[in-house]
């Protein structure tokens, strides 16, 4: 169907949205929007498959605005066609408290699917999204039964390819044939800087041609070849598909188009005025549209309700002729665990010798995942170093899409965005496994995933400095405090395999991201960790192991590999005399949640000298031992020399805790 005049104003609808809630915040960005009007109005209204009037419906086509700049596009297109964000939410674009902030935030019931604006995220979340689309669809799906059969649809800018982050999330895109992955790419050749080719003058096209993307190039603003450019990149099957559309920064704009004055600024009130000539807008007043542009996108609504409504029936006939599938599949949309999933959880005993937490949950893993089939992850190493894959995983690969284990190579920036877009896919439970020390790489995904609240699982071996021996370029010292410092987030040190095992169950459970810090030491079984672990960690800090007499005149916290020296250090302080309650606190982040009486019980008031032990950055440390406490950390970073050599030169023996102990007590 061409292109009517009420199509062009509908776009100019757009445009004009843009440009008025950028000039009455006084800052912002209407350029992008501008540019990406006819791409984003073609894309929602002749092929995005949704429902406004239900944003979480199940087989919607997932739209990602990776380039933040251009929120008020998406903003408007969301009010337009009818969901739940209003003309005065637009004219508070950037205010506080406003749904509609300078980038898009997280909010599935306003129809926003991820949280984006950090260049490259959007585009990582994206390709996680058509992971679990088409793994989701291989399980479900039946003959007759599309029950999954809708796209994932992402918006870039031209420089946020120049990302690294965007480069592995592609090349493991196109890996993996990731068929129902469509990305239109805003391509206006200009930044704030000037012309895009002060900095960039590689062949894109050929470089995503060379991932395994099928390219097209096209003119942004030519509304029959973006409706014939969508229209095959849907047909397409085996491959993402990368349309670059060529377009005018601030189109219509008079004096700034193509101009870097017309980026990352309101476009000024005179420009304004004068765009709305250029582009033969019918009303002066700002924020004024046409009834029947209002009318015109209104249609979408009534379309996706009738999609809605259809699916609704081919979902009656599958429960009948699939009913186990179906009730599977209710579980999964609800975000519950199987309910006998705990029996699954085993626990070691201390006659099975020494094990360290990263072989822990490896068996751990590997007992729950027959009860859990929706579990999908993978780690950024090899497979047989990860603790987090179960025995003998099958990959998801090109060839097997049924697989549930990720080979993400060495991609922990891609590994972070991707987790954030299956976790925001919904119904299936997602982790990402590397070295501690490569946190930091995915530090930026994972800061998100706490703002949005998504259950990922953030698994980090080689957790101190004593897993690092080869120097101090691996050796993890600020990370921990790095991840503690994150609002939102659940970090988890297990001292033992029990401890683990309670972590991984909890982890699973959780409701917003887990980091789970494992120790590659062989790490005795703490017999009473048979019984406690699992209320314990749950609990964040308990009581392991009491004083052995009526007083106590020490509290020796530790938390992971460290527990089992500070049981050390109790036993010869007691032949001292000198009585020492143990305490393991895996998490500080579950223990400031417990009640006051509950925390009280374990750090009773009375005990002021208090000794905590843990081989990190001690910032944070004085909350829980108090002025007249202190802290064994570790202060510099870390060095290439044995494990034993490292814990003597770092002042991590029982022999140097008792000597800080005793020094403590006697202060």
């Amino acid at each position: 169907m061409p292109k009517t005049a009420l199509d062009q104003l509908s776009i100019n609808a757009l445009r004009i949205l843009a440009m008025d809630a950028v000039e009455e915040a006084g800052a912002g960005d209407a350029s992008a929007a501008m540019a990406l009007a006819d791409a984003a109005y073609v894309l929602w209204m002749r092929h995005l498959s949704h429902n406004p009037h239900n944003p979480r419906w199940h087989n919607r086509d997932r739209f990602v605005l990776s380039d933040g700049n251009a929120a008020m596009l998406l903003y408007s297109l969301l009010h337009f066609t009818g969901y739940p964000l209003f003309m005065e939410n637009l004219r508070q674009f950037r205010q506080w408290g406003s749904p509609t902030p300078g980038h898009p935030v997280y909010a599935p019931d306003l129809g926003i699917e991820s949280t984006t604006g950090l260049p490259g995220q959007g585009f990582a979340n994206a390709v996680g999204m058509a992971i679990a689309r088409t793994r989701t669809a291989l399980h479900f799906n039946r003959p007759g039964y599309p029950l999954f059969n809708h796209r994932i649809y992402v918006m870039v800018s031209e420089t946020e390819l120049q990302e690294g982050l965007s480069h592995e999330a592609a090349s493991l895109a196109g890996h993996l044939g990731l068929g129902n992955l469509i990305c239109l790419c805003n391509a206006p050749g200009v930044t704030r800087d000037g012309p895009i080719e002060t900095t960039l003058t590689e062949d894109v096209a050929a470089r995503f041609a060379a991932y395994g993307w099928e390219v097209q190039t096209l003119d942004g603003h030519d509304f029959d070849a973006l409706d014939a450019a969508l229209l095959n990149a849907r047909k397409a099957q085996g491959s993402p598909q990368l349309l670059i559309c060529r377009t005018h920064s601030a189109y219509g704009s008079p004096n700034k188009q193509d101009s870097p004055l017309a980026d990352g600024q309101p476009l000024g009130a005179e420009e304004v005025r004068v765009t709305r000539l250029a582009l033969s807008w019918p009303n002066e007043a700002a924020f004024e549209i046409p009834e029947e542009v209002l009318a015109h996108y209104h249609v979408a609504a009534s379309q996706g309700e009738q999609r809605e409504a259809q699916w609704r029936e081919l979902l009656t006939g599958y429960a009948k002729d699939y009913p186990a599938e179906t009730q599977r599949l209710q579980r999964l949309l609800t975000g519950e665990l199987p309910p006998d999933l705990e029996r699954a959880v085993p626990r070691f005993s201390p006659d099975i010798g020494s094990l360290s937490p990263r072989a822990a949950l490896h068996r751990v893993v590997s007992a729950m995942a027959p009860q859990l089939p929706e579990l999908l992850g993978g780690a950024a190493e090899h497979t047989a170093g990860t603790p987090a894959a179960p025995d003998k995983p099958l990959a998801f690969q090109k060839s097997t899409p049924e697989g549930n284990y990720l080979w993400f190579g060495a991609r922990e920036h891609a590994m972070g965005g991707i987790l954030n877009g299956i976790a925001l896919y919904g119904n299936l439970h997602t982790y990402g496994a590397t070295r501690l020390i490569r946190y930091d790489y995915l530090r930026p995904a994972l800061r998100l995933a706490t703002q949005m609240g998504l259950p990922i699982i953030g698994v980090f071996t080689h957790d101190s400095v004593f897993d690092s021996p080869e120097g101090p370029a691996l050796a993890p010292v600020e990370q921990l405090l790095s991840l503690r410092a994150l609002p939102g987030i659940t970090v988890i040190r297990p001292a033992d395999a029990n401890e683990t095992a309670a972590a991984w169950h909890l982890a699973l459970k959780q409701r917003q991201p887990v980091a789970l810090l494992l120790s590659q030491q062989s790490l005795p079984i703490i017999p009473e960790t048979q019984t406690l672990a699992q209320e314990g960690v749950a609990h964040g800090a308990y009581i392991l192991r009491e004083a052995p007499r009526d007083r106590i005149d020490l509290l020796l916290i530790a938390s992971g590999s460290e527990v089992v020296l500070a049981l050390e250090a109790q036993r010869l302080l007691a032949e001292r005399r000198i009585s020492a309650r143990v305490v393991s606190m895996p998490s500080w982040e579950l223990f400031d949640i417990q009640s006051l009486f509950y925390r009280l019980n374990v750090f009773p008031p009375s005990v002021v000298k208090r000794l905590a032990i843990e081989p990190g950055a001690p910032f944070g440390w004085e909350r829980y031992v108090g002025p007249q406490g202190a802290v064994i950390g570790i202060h510099r970073f870390g060095a290439s020399a044995p494990a034993s050599v490292l814990r003597e030169h770092f002042g991590f023996t029982a022999d140097r805790i008792i000597e800080r102990a005793i020094r403590l007590i006697a202060e």
